[in-house]
């Protein structure tokens, strides 16, 4: 059983910055896979970022690569998104997963366990 918590979202005008945080308790020794995806109203649960244990790769969607980054603390009890360079496009609920078994890392099908999702809104 993996427990995760969104926090962090807010209204902010583009170019402005977020940092979204999953709290994650549980069986965090199981997980091998943390993401978070997003879904704006009317459209589908996208994939935004991963970090993959133990090799602590990333993987980033092409819409944001180079503005947003995934990092965990030490324990693996917390991921975050820093969102940088922020544009109304990017306004959505974003969600944080886990995986307990490595396969298809951009999928929401990989995903095991998943927050509540956080609100993110850029808007002017």
């Amino acid at each position: 059983q993996v427990l995760l918590v969104e926090s962090g979202g807010g209204l902010v005008q583009p170019g402005d910055s977020l940092r979204l945080s999953c709290a994650v308790s549980g069986r965090t020794a199981s997980t091998r896979a943390m993401a978070w995806f997003r879904q704006a109203p009317g459209k589908e649960r996208d994939f935004v970022a991963a970090i993959i244990w133990p090799t602590a790769s990333t993987y980033y969607a092409d819409s944001v690569k180079g503005r947003f980054t995934i990092s965990n603390d030490a324990a693996r009890n917390t991921v975050h998104l820093q969102m940088n360079s922020l544009k109304p496009g990017d306004t959505a609920v974003y969600y944080c997963a886990a995986a307990t078994k490595l396969s298809g890392k951009t999928s929401r099908g990989a995903y095991d366990y998943w927050g509540q999702g956080t609100q993110v809104t850029i808007a002017s």
